[in-house]
């Protein structure tokens, strides 16, 4: 693996916290079921600074005029490799991961009090894992209680996520790659499922074909529970059952992205089940994307965070004018909110390690200024939900278009572009399915 960018991000956090202490331990094995566990997915503030994905593991950072990264990790151990695989042990991970230092994890306590002891300030964030919140606040104790031997612990306390949050904001070269490979592996997801859908199939066998395509083109899993919802289902923002028998006539809703190498991808493609669009859903899915066009083109940098939800909504609520779904003019429906009844989330989120990523959206009482590096989603949506009081032929109709856009010095690279989108490149796929068939 490429180790030099984790290692340039530890020197670059180490110069943040001057002479101060930082202490990123990665996520806990979780449980599933009696001897059962959940596949181990690390911390990603823990990953981003090491690239290290074994449990058990700690990355703590000594500031000053000789600064160390210092990694804690399990000892080697052959009974417990032959059940569940390799682990580097501290020597092979310090010469591996480019620390300065590696320990035991069993010694982390004794360590932690010894490394705290005059040191000004504390980086660690409480609250995310209550177990290491304990061992930090006894650790913490311990100096304070050598206080007559001249020991004192850190007078101030202060969240180190805030500072690799602006860090993972921008992403560097070596994420891009990831990410661009991420984006190609769920596009290709996309038109599979696609080519797979038809009428009396279940929502559930195309959520296998996503899976399939994945883990084919090496993602270590899903970036998030897929959605896959047919008819009704694609108005619910969060439905995850994908239990339902696909109807013809119905659109279907795919929200779907992978992780690799620890990078999400997040795609939303919305298609006829049959293959060929009605004119209502046809009508809908126009406003949908020339809504998501209008956000994209405000991604750029110098734009404002909101600036392309901003223009997504004009074209959606100018939109639910022209359907007769709300009456009155586009600012005063803006104003007043009525347009969420059909549109109730906003138009992006940071992508990265996480899907929803680390990262403010305002500074101060500001949005942020967008900059070259940065990754959003461009993801508007178009949802009726059946009621009396609008057009029958309307009923139903769930429509999200979403890509993964990488902000550059000129504008923003569409990382998902091969998904396909426009209605004739979706009818030529779903046409070529029929012919396969």
């Amino acid at each position: 693996m490429t180790i030099l960018p984790y290692a340039e991000r530890r020197a670059r956090l180490l110069a943040a916290i001057g002479d101060g202490i930082a202490v990123v331990p990665t996520a806990p094995e979780r449980a599933r079921n009696r001897d059962s566990h959940y596949p181990y997915r690390h911390d990603s503030y823990f990953y981003y600074l090491t690239g290290f994905t074994e449990p058990e593991a700690a990355l703590v950072l000594v500031g000053g005029a000789q600064p160390q990264s210092l990694l804690f990790c399990r000892t080697k151990d052959p009974d417990k490799e032959i059940w569940d695989g390799y682990r580097y042990g501290p020597e092979a991970a310090r010469e591996a991961f480019a620390m300065d230092a590696a320990f035991p994890i069993a010694v982390v306590d004794d360590k932690l009090a010894e490394l705290l002891a005059n040191r000004p300030a504390l980086y660690y964030s409480f609250g995310h894992d209550a177990a290491w919140d304990e061992r930090i606040i006894d650790a913490l104790n311990r100096v304070r209680a050598d206080a007559r031997a001249g020991a004192h612990a850190p007078a101030e306390i202060r969240d180190v996520r805030a500072l690799v949050d602006e860090m993972r904001l921008i992403k560097d070269a070596h994420e891009q790659d990831i990410m661009r490979r991420a984006a190609a592996i769920a596009a290709a997801a996309h038109r599979r499922a696609m080519g797979a859908a038809a009428p009396g199939r279940h929502e559930y066998e195309i959520e296998a074909e996503l899976l399939h395509e994945f883990r084919r083109h090496g993602a270590q899993a899903p970036a998030y529970a897929p959605i896959v919802a047919g008819g009704a289902n694609a108005c619910i923002l969060h439905y995850i059952d994908n239990n339902r028998a696909l109807r013809d006539g119905d659109l279907l809703l795919i929200d779907a992205g992978c992780e690799l190498d620890g990078y999400a991808s997040d795609i939303t493609r919305t298609f006829p089940v049959n293959g060929r669009f009605t004119p209502a859903q046809r009508d809908v899915y126009q406003i949908v994307l020339a809504a998501q066009a209008a956000a994209i083109a405000k991604v750029a940098p110098g734009n404002r965070w909101d600036e392309p939800h901003e223009a997504a909504l004009r074209v959606l609520v100018q939109g639910m004018l022209d359907l007769k779904l709300l009456a009155g003019d586009v600012d005063g429906i803006i104003e007043s909110g009525a347009y969420k009844r059909f549109y109730m989330h906003r138009t992006g989120h940071w992508l990265g390690m996480d899907v929803h990523d680390a990262g403010e959206y305002k500074l101060g009482d500001r949005w942020r200024p967008l900059q070259p590096g940065m990754t959003l989603t461009v993801e508007p949506g178009f949802y009726i939900r059946a009621a009396d009081d609008l057009p029958r032929e309307l009923w139903d109709i769930g429509i999200r278009i979403e890509d993964d856009a990488l902000v550059t010095a000129t504008g923003c690279e569409i990382l998902t572009a091969a998904a396909p989108k426009e209605v004739a490149e979706i009818e030529a796929v779903m046409a070529e399915r029929a012919v396969a068939r």
